[in-house]
């Protein structure tokens, strides 16, 4: 049994406290020192930390991370299981710190090989990748406004009678402001011809610029332990699954609950289709339901997340 050596980093806390008690023993190491073995102590508890007191920290702390009494992160509308910055963050004076807390806690589980019980949105991967974030990233996060863009694109912009420039209005610490796209950006018209690059635009404001201060907090810490040309050889799928491990994927429940346009689940291609699946690998079947829904997470509204699939996958074939 591994006893506490010279270079470990012992973490005593309360298990009423984790999150607070990590914060103060841990926040003022230097990044090199959470690279040392972490070997924790629960107080009141005996025990020696073998590994399974570890794993019991990140798995507490997890928990605490996402505590609606610390207000930094908020359940996506769109999905009801990934998670986002939450923009009102700052009603906590010290959210700024934890942020940082919480990017190297992150890292540190990467490092350490350490699964989290959690999920965030693909536009937070990218954001950790140094990726471009797209409008269909946007449908977790803030579904309505993701379907009025994607209107805007379906639609001519004169059917529309829209008066739309390349600004937009963005909440800042609870501070509202009109923000250009691109230089002088409220006085250039959204035309037909302009309009993908609106849509682009507009994206990248939503989803950074109402937390650019949260999510810098975050992005440092997490770099200080993980840089950022090292964590970037990644995709956003290879993050999801590096932070949080492999899902236990229920394809049972994703084909009773996944509606058909122009097929029975009795077809041909149908029942093909679900028993290839069903031979997958864990990690495949993890990429698949990735591709499906977004996420390795499965949705508190399967059905709902999986109307789109046999459109996705058959549609060149015949029922």
């Amino acid at each position: 049994m591994p006893r506490y050596r010279r270079n470990d980093v012992s973490v005593q806390v309360s298990r009423n406290r984790v999150f607070s008690d990590s914060f103060r023993e841990l926040f003022r190491l230097r990044p090199s020192e959470w690279k040392n073995r972490f070997y924790i102590i629960f107080q009141g508890e005996e025990g020696q930390d073998a590994g399974g007191l570890l794993r019991e920290w990140f798995s507490v702390i997890t928990r605490e991370i996402f505590n609606p009494n610390y207000a930094l992160f908020i359940t996506a509308p769109g999905d009801m299981v990934t998670y986002m910055i939450n923009k009102a963050s700052y009603i906590n004076p010290e959210h700024l710190d934890y942020f940082k807390f919480v990017g190297r806690l992150i890292a540190k589980s990467v490092f350490e090989h350490k699964y989290l019980d959690c999920y965030f949105t693909r536009a937070f991967y990218k954001h950790i990748l140094n990726l471009p974030v797209r409008y269909q990233d946007l449908e977790s996060e803030d579904p309505a406004f993701f379907k009025s863009l994607d209107f805007l694109l379906q639609n001519p912009i004169d059917d529309l009678a829209l008066d739309l420039t390349f600004s937009t209005e963005v909440e800042e610490f609870g501070v509202r402001s009109v923000r250009d796209l691109k230089p002088n950006g409220r006085k250039i018209e959204v035309t037909d011809a302009n309009k993908d690059e609106y849509v682009k635009l507009v994206c990248q404001m939503k989803m950074t610029g109402s937390i650019r201060q949260q999510l810098d907090a975050f992005l440092t810490g997490f770099y200080e332990i993980i840089p950022k040309d090292l964590i970037s050889m990644f995709n956003e799928q290879e993050l999801e699954l590096l932070i949080s491990g492999l899902p236990t994927v229920d394809i049972d429940d994703m084909a009773a609950n996944t509606d058909y346009k122009g097929y029975q689940k009795t077809s041909t291609h149908i029942q093909w289709f679900w028993r290839a699946l069903r031979s997958f690998e864990k990690e495949d079947k993890a990429k698949f339901l990735q591709f499906v829904t977004g996420t390795s997470k499965r949705s508190r509204n399967t059905g709902a997340k999986l109307r789109k699939l046999p459109r996705a996958i058959f549609s060149w074939a015949k029922p």
